[in-house]
């Protein structure tokens, strides 16, 4: 059973296609990215997918239940969470308190009870505390609970980001370019924690330009280009398929029979720096 799939996924702006007609499925395991040059249409899928915009034609479907048109705080307590291209975090709050605030899907206990603080909150609390410093540890933070989250250094902001994404315990993660503005080793070490995160059972779905981390990390690859699936397989087929070469490099024309050109280049200095954002189709 796959953990998401998409049946004629279509966003329309006026008369502008975002996204066309798109269908694929995310296994219950394992790294799936989503790549296409800038203008692809591969961020408003995320925002389609995680119901921050709505769909035009076609359905959503997580763990065999229809969530299209459902409101991103519905989706994400079902265990369907998100990232973003530029780093959202609570600045004037410490980094073990920003992974705190992530684990308030799983709490239990009410306003009621968070003012008396009853045996059951004090000992939900510290459960919250504990699974926040596990998280922090995971993401290499340990060191780092008790400073503010805005002196972090930006890697370690995208670090705090993933672990805080992580502490609502979701069962898919998408990842808006969780690679933008890292450096080679940064971007390695965030490879790493992928893979971990998919080998402990958490679904992964990424949008990335660097394509050293895609190739290295995805089990499978999905490529769009105006909007439409163009390709999808294994990273060694996606590498050889003609109508990728064609949409990243402008050799030619894409499958849709539009014209290539113009396509970005996987260059990280040029595509990745922080506050890069595609267009609103992007």
């Amino acid at each position: 059973m796959s953990r998401l799939r998409l049946d004629g996924v279509t966003r329309r702006f006026g008369g502008l296609v975002a996204v066309d007609d798109v269908s694929f499925e995310v296994p219950a395991e394992g790294v799936t990215a989503v790549i296409g040059p800038n203008g692809a249409g591969k961020t408003t899928l995320f925002n389609l997918i995680s119901g921050f915009l709505p769909l035009s034609a076609g359905r959503i479907v997580f763990e065999g239940n229809d969530i299209t048109g459902r409101p991103p705080a519905e989706i994400a307590a079902a265990g369907l969470v998100r990232t973003f291209q530029l780093v959202k975090l609570f600045e004037d709050l410490s980094v073990l308190d920003n992974v705190k605030v992530g684990c308030h899907l799983q709490g239990k206990a009410g306003l009621f009870s968070a003012l008396l603080r009853p045996a059951s909150a004090r000992r939900e609390e510290a459960a919250v505390e504990a699974r926040a410093r596990d998280l922090l540890a995971f993401a290499g933070l340990a060191g780092m609970a008790d400073e503010p989250a805005s002196g972090l250094p930006y890697g370690r902001q995208r670090m705090l980001e993933l672990a805080r994404a992580l502490a609502a315990g979701p069962r898919l993660i998408l990842l808006d370019e969780p690679a933008a503005g890292l450096n080679t080793e940064e971007s390695a070490v965030l490879s790493r924690t992928i893979r971990r995160i998919a080998d402990e059972g958490t679904s992964v779905l990424l949008i990335e330009h660097d394509m050293t981390l895609v190739m290295n990390t995805a089990d499978r690859v999905v490529v769009v280009d105006f909007g439409r699936k163009i390709a999808q397989g294994t990273p060694a087929e996606i590498r050889a398929d003609p109508a990728v070469i064609a949409a990243y490099l402008g050799t030619g024309k894409s499958s849709t029979g539009k014209s290539s050109t113009g396509a970005s280049s996987t260059n990280k200095s040029s595509t990745n720096k922080p506050g890069t954002q595609e267009a609103a189709h992007g």
